[in-house]
């Protein structure tokens, strides 16, 4: 599942570490030169010099790209075996005018936008199995099986639950925000929230929540944040209820669990909510030097896109297909701004997890976004296949933030981990392209895995003979040391970086590219 700061209880609030001292291009600046843990991307390129260099294609798995965007539309990828809009498979590989990529989501009956969680797929399959059998004559092989049955439907409940909460709470602060403006002659500022006069304990509760927020966030993005929030969760919470299997089969044509197929979609790339990853192929590769919005990291990377990221979480085999179809068409770099506790397929993604491997892809990925610990709680897709073998060429990247405060650092959302996740990247208020030619801050693990895609990306560009592995090994050696403790995410403790992930540090380009050309490579 795609997610962002915004799918956080609002407890968490008054902990959030934001960067608005720090300049909208703060991601590309170099903790050295600079005072900020940004990813030294300016720095590397000042390095670098006249370097030939070569383009990257970066597949974004993800929920669509408006790639028509004023400050992508020169970045993206155009496949140069397809004939636009002939209606036919020109190079062959099974997929009809997949001019910039594919869909997984869509097809003749339109493009899925919503879905459920995996664990509500998971208890609807199993009611289905049951709605046939007589519960009180069950085999002993299925009575266990129903045992199981009634545990997921009880973590099911819990899960909503939660969703209830944080709905009712992004509900609650929508409310707010429109109650203060209409105290304040349709104004919506700090001054005027400090004046608002709560008429109850819990409207009190929220005026307080929204001050804090307005200290560190600008007024816009907090009321467009809160919105967001109340648009994805509303949605997972009714799908959570349905049969969407059935759904799937009647918008996008394929069978949901049969993970042999492939050659299904449609080439409608950008889909109903492009938000998020425009928002991704921004800070990868929006155009440099145009005098336009922003400069994203890598000047060489071409967008592939790839939708296979519904509102909700994505399903097992529409992630494999899409792994397959980015390596099979020239991607080097893979970024995957998604994840799920369950995947029930998950050897149709470890299969290409290792295709990718056998191809020398990198696959970039955020660690997610629960404040949790990943040694210790398990999340999917991730570098562990089923048979024991972990690979090289994954990259998994928790969020890091602006703050000059180094027990700040680390956003107070991410996940971490000693063993599972190998650094972090600037995760934080992250400004980038947004659709309708837009541009917004963002926060979440979503936006640290994009700055570490471009970072690779750069690095493959300019140094093509390295390994995916070898680009892995290299940009967790090349971290930035954070010295000192940091406060774990999600708490008030603090503990050393390595004791949150494999570098103890930060994504840094310019010590990447300064070990390189240090030995000639």
């Amino acid at each position: 599942m795609r997610s962002t700061i915004i799918l956080l209880s609002l407890a968490l609030m008054p902990m959030m570490t934001f960067g608005q001292s720090a300049p909208l291009n703060w991601y590309l600046l170099d903790p050295q030169t600079d005072g900020i843990y940004g990813a030294g991307v300016a720095q590397a390129y000042a390095l670098l010099s006249d370097r030939p260099v070569q383009e990257v294609i970066v597949a974004v798995i993800d929920a669509g790209v408006e790639v028509d965007h004023e400050d992508l539309k020169d970045r993206i990828w155009i496949n140069p075996g397809e004939v636009a809009g002939n209606g036919m498979d020109d190079d062959h590989n099974g997929y009809i005018d997949d001019i910039h990529g594919w869909s997984y989501l869509g097809g003749p009956g339109g493009d899925i936008e919503h879905e459920a969680l995996e664990l509500a797929r998971v208890v609807q399959d199993m009611k289905q199995y049951f709605i046939a059998k007589d519960i009180d004559a069950l085999s002993e092989m299925d009575q266990q099986r129903y045992d199981r049955y009634q545990q997921w439907v009880a973590l099911l409940s819990e899960e909503q639950a939660k969703l209830n909460q944080q709905f009712s709470a992004a509900n609650g602060m929508l409310n707010i925000i429109e109650a203060v403006k209409s105290q304040n002659g349709g104004e919506f500022s700090r001054k005027a929230i400090k004046k608002y006069d709560p008429e109850n304990p819990q409207e009190k509760r929220l005026k307080t929540a929204l001050y804090l927020m307005s200290l560190f966030m600008d007024e816009r993005t907090i009321e467009n944040e809160m919105r967001e929030g109340v648009n994805q969760l509303g949605p997972v919470i009714e799908y959570n209820t349905l049969n969407t299997d059935s759904i799937r089969s009647q918008v996008v044509g394929d069978d949901p669990n049969n993970g042999h197929q492939s050659n299904y979609g449609c080439n409608r790339i950008e889909g109903p909510d492009a938000m998020h990853g425009t928002h991704v192929s921004g800070i990868i590769a929006a155009q440099n030097g145009n005098d336009i919005g922003i400069e994203g990291i890598a000047k060489n990377a071409r967008i592939m896109v790839l939708r296979a990221v519904p509102n909700g979480d994505e399903r097992d085999k529409d992630v494999a297909n899409a792994i397959r179809y980015a390596v099979d068409n020239g991607a080097k770099v893979i970024n995957m701004s998604f994840g799920k506790p369950y995947s029930p397929q998950k050897s149709l993604v470890d299969e290409a997890v290792n295709y990718a491997l056998e191809k020398d892809v990198l696959l970039v990925h955020a660690a997610g976004n629960d404040a949790n610990d990943n040694d210790q709680v398990l999340s999917f897709p991730n570098r562990h296949l089923d048979d024991g073998i972990t690979v090289p060429n994954w990259l998994e990247v928790g969020a890091s933030s602006s703050s000059q405060k180094k027990k700040n650092l680390l956003a107070t959302f991410s996940n971490y981990g000693a063993t599972t996740v190998d650094l972090f990247a600037p995760g934080v208020d992250i400004y980038s392209t947004v659709p309708e030619n837009g541009y917004e801050d963002a926060s979440g693990t979503s936006m640290a895995s994009p700055s570490a895609a471009g970072v690779a990306a750069l690095i493959r560009g300019y140094f093509p003979n390295l390994t995916a592995a070898e680009v892995r090994e290299l940009l967790i050696r090349t971290a930035e040391p954070v010295k000192g403790k940091v406060r774990i995410p999600g708490g008030k403790a603090k503990a050393r970086m390595n004791e949150l992930c494999i570098s103890g540090g930060i994504i840094n380009a310019e010590n990447a590219v300064r070990e390189l050309l240090t030995s000639n490579k």
